[in-house]
């Protein structure tokens, strides 16, 4: 405790700032894990299909090709 009473007023309102963003994270965690609860018991235990995890990684497959197509437009051509 000694510690962090000898930190600057800024410091310590960093660190408070910190902590509560923290504890934010955490609270929105178990939300998240309460819905999927719920989505599985309205469910009946049946998974999605696709499931959460297909279709992010085919949205980040689908935002890194568009990056790649704007920053080296010379190695992908145009689309007719």
């Amino acid at each position: 405790m000694q510690v962090i009473q000898s930190l600057s007023e800024e410091d310590r309102a960093l660190l408070e700032s910190k902590l509560e963003r923290q504890k934010n994270w955490r609270e929105a965690f178990q939300r998240v894990i309460e819905v999927r609860d719920e989505i599985n018991a309205y469910r009946g235990g049946k998974p999605l299909d696709p499931s959460p995890e297909e279709i992010i990684w085919q949205m980040r497959e689908e935002r890194s090709e568009e990056l790649m197509r704007s920053c080296f437009p010379q190695f992908y051509p145009e689309e007719s």
